[in-house]
């Protein structure tokens, strides 16, 4: 693949009808292929990383002013429920508009969502439900961010980069969770929370930046392409009729959901868990978090250089299993050595599990539909989170840990097990996600449509594999 692309416009001369040998105002050189990939991946380590400092800033102040679960699996539940409302319109768009455009589109939603919560907070006006709508807002604009970067890799990089490019996102993402907690913990006594919040709006201006500077492909229009294209209602179910189509992949979409309705369970009271359990212990909290952001990294380093499992499914549904026997492992634990372990353990294997499917989808969907069927197939993979997040909080607060204080019902029948008092109630539902997690990654061997899903589907021929790389 060309390694960066030379844009230009001959200019003809009207009188000879001859090309000027001089216009430095219309040449122009933006990368693209790997280097252009490469480029995008350094503004969102950047990117990532004021962002996790944020969101760790702001759940020590949402759990100091309230100190209830459900505040905090609020924040997620409004945050991650409109990105899925809006995904399939979503996805209609990225396959209409050029993909740069719409990746930047979605940095400028979150920079805005920033500057409101750093204009609250910097006023004294900040209230917990601000949270919940500034979230909505950026998360709706987030629902264009997945599809949209999924789909300019496929026509940025060949296949046989989707599970190195996977691998540097995954990167990307978790390494943000490692310096993050330690940095914003660090920044929280100097520069208080408004200075955090403002590095994190320098940080998504370098992303924006780094958009600016790449080219990426839109792609050749094909016959599902072409066979898909009507109205935006049309194009926006379009991705479902897709999917449902094709059985191997709903079958294995199936799967995802299950285990993204068990998770968030578990995650989402992670913070909280650990809180509470250890008397609002930051220094503990940001341990175990920059335990996941270095599982997650070294995972996706793992991944970049190893490229996954010949057989991606593989990589799916042990990875699948193995994380929830992390979730579980996380709910056992009772101090801060436990969890940081387990913690690592269970992030260690989502980049193998995410780049392993990425790269099934990239290589099985043709390009110029990959923006309509990638939105609607995080909508049905992860429709059941939100429903998770909801119930998760008040699952916590008023049933789990009421039973599992001393003198609760569940102290006698579940204390041998996760122990009594405070974060003990929220360890027990880990446990629970946990041994029904594992159940469903062996449980997804048992179906041939899972199991055989690369040999049942043909891949797709890419412009990416017609081109030689340098």
């Amino acid at each position: 693949m060309q390694q960066c692309k030379l844009e230009f416009d001959e200019r003809k001369d009207r009188i000879t009808n001859q090309p000027k040998l001089e216009d430095h105002t219309i040449e122009r050189v933006r990368l693209t292929g790997m280097r252009g990939f490469t480029v995008v991946w350094i503004g969102q380590v950047i990117s990532l990383l004021g962002t996790a400092m944020t969101g760790f800033a702001l759940t020590i102040w949402a759990w100091e002013i309230t100190g209830q679960a459900t505040a905090l699996a609020l924040v997620g539940f409004f945050t991650f429920a409109p990105t899925l409302l809006v995904t399939p319109f979503a996805g209609a768009l990225i396959d209409r508009w050029n993909r740069k455009f719409v990746m930047m589109l979605s940095d400028f939603a979150a920079i805005t969502s920033t500057m409101v919560v750093l204009l609250l907070f910097s006023t004294g006006n900040l209230q917990i439900w601000h949270l919940y709508v500034t979230g909505a807002f950026s998360g709706a604009f987030g629902a264009f961010q997945f599809p949209a970067y999924s789909a300019a890799v496929t026509t940025m990089v060949s296949k046989s980069q989707y599970g190195r490019a996977s691998g540097m996102l995954s990167t990307a993402q978790f390494a943000s969770n490692i310096f993050a907690p330690a940095l914003a913990a660090i920044l929280l006594g100097i520069i208080g929370i408004a200075g955090i919040l403002t590095i994190d709006v320098f940080t998504f201006l370098v992303a924006i930046g780094a958009l600016l500077v790449i080219h990426v492909p839109q792609p050749a229009v094909t016959q599902e392409g072409q066979k898909s294209r009507g109205s935006l209602w049309m194009e926006s179910t379009y991705g479902f009729r897709y999917i449902y189509e094709r059985k191997s992949l709903f079958a294995l979409l199936l799967i995802f959901f299950c285990v993204n309705l068990l998770a968030p369970f578990a995650f989402t009271l992670l913070s909280p868990m650990i809180l509470a359990r250890t008397g609002n212990d930051a220094t503990v909290l940001g341990m175990v978090q920059s335990a996941i952001g270095i599982g997650g990294m070294v995972g996706g380093i793992v991944l970049g250089i190893w490229g996954g499992p010949k057989r991606k499914v593989h990589g799916i549904l042990i990875g699948l299993t193995l994380v929830t026997v992390g979730m579980l492992l996380i709910g056992l634990g009772r101090n801060p050595l436990l969890w940081t372990l387990a913690a690592f353990f269970t992030i260690f294997f989502i980049p193998i599990i995410n780049g392993s499917s990425q790269a099934i989808w990239q290589s099985k969907v043709a390009p110029d539909v990959q923006g309509r069927v990638f939105a609607a197939r995080t909508m049905i993979a992860q429709i059941g989170a939100p429903l998770s997040m909801l119930l998760a909080g008040p699952l916590a607060d008023r049933v789990f840990e009421p039973a599992m204080m001393p003198t609760g019902d569940g102290a006698s029948l579940f204390g041998w097990l996760v122990g009594t008092g405070p974060g003990s109630g929220m360890s027990l539902m880990f446990v629970i996600a946990g041994a029904l997690g594992i159940l469903v990654g062996l449980g997804g061997y048992a179906f041939s449509a899972v199991r055989n899903v690369e040999d049942i589907l043909p891949d797709h021929v890419s412009e990416a594999e017609s081109t030689v790389e340098a």
